[in-house]
């Protein structure tokens, strides 16, 4: 895929609100296998964890990624979104750096140059281009490529609520033009309620479905829980997605 300058746009082509295809995720790094591997780090820098990622070592079960079904995209995507990694468009929040690693569900192995998109409501549960949110097209929407690391990085906030689902952030990875993972990453309730207790989500009491309730949480969104920690006066959240390249 050519190098694409910063500020360009990626037009891509949306496989459908549920696609057929499989991905590994794991939420905020890999897992041991069934050969009692422990301590094992998303570090490729390390010769121990390069030597463990080989392909044989994908196929004894020494490492392994946790196995998750697509999800589908819903009804907010806009296609060919900008290259940027501050998508925040001014609007007020909790201040959340996302950071989305791609590795080859095959191998484990970083992957280079892999686009990942993202989309999600507002504070007050508004997506940009719909709705209330229709004049602008662009806030909290933004694809980055990963890098070496298979590392995208994004500067947002975190999402509010609207009826009838639970917090989430959209995504969707792209490889050589075409979708490889369309998915739905979620935050633990208990964190989600203490953000709301702060400005400006605490004018929007009520939050109708949590995770236990949400239809499309029910269908492999525990796989897809960030991995969150406190930084300053808002969070990091972290997530491993494992895809296959076709």
């Amino acid at each position: 895929m050519p190098l694409l300058a910063r500020g360009a746009s990626v037009a891509v082509v949306s496989d459908g609100p549920l696609t057929r295809r499989t991905s590994l995720v794991r939420i905020g790094g890999f897992v041991a296998g069934v050969l009692g591997l422990t301590g094992l780090r998303a570090s490729v820098a390390d010769s121990a964890f390069e030597q463990s990622v080989r392909p044989a070592g994908v196929a004894s079960g020494a490492v392994a990624c946790v196995l998750t079904p697509e999800q589908t995209e819903g009804p907010y995507y806009i296609a060919g979104e900008r290259i940027r990694h501050d998508i925040t468009d001014g609007k007020p929040g909790v201040p959340l750096t996302l950071r989305a690693i791609v590795v080859d569900a095959s191998t484990c192995r970083p992957i280079a140059r892999a686009a990942v998109d993202v989309w999600h409501a507002d504070a007050g549960g508004v997506y940009s281009g719909f709705g209330a949110g229709s004049a602008n097209r662009t806030f909290l929407r933004g694809i980055q490529r990963t890098n070496a690391r298979g590392l995208a990085s994004f500067k947002t906030i975190y999402p509010g609520w609207y009826p009838g689902r639970t917090v989430h952030i959209h995504v969707k990875v792209h490889i050589g033009g075409n979708v490889v993972h369309t998915g739905q990453l979620y935050f633990r309730d208990a964190l989600t309620d203490a953000v709301y207790e702060r400005a400006p989500y605490d004018e929007r009491p009520g939050r109708d479905t949590r995770n236990a309730t949400d239809s499309v949480f029910r269908n492999g969104g525990r796989q897809s829980l960030l991995s969150v920690r406190k930084h300053g006066r808002g969070y990091v959240a972290t997530i491993t997605m494992g895809v296959h390249r076709s």
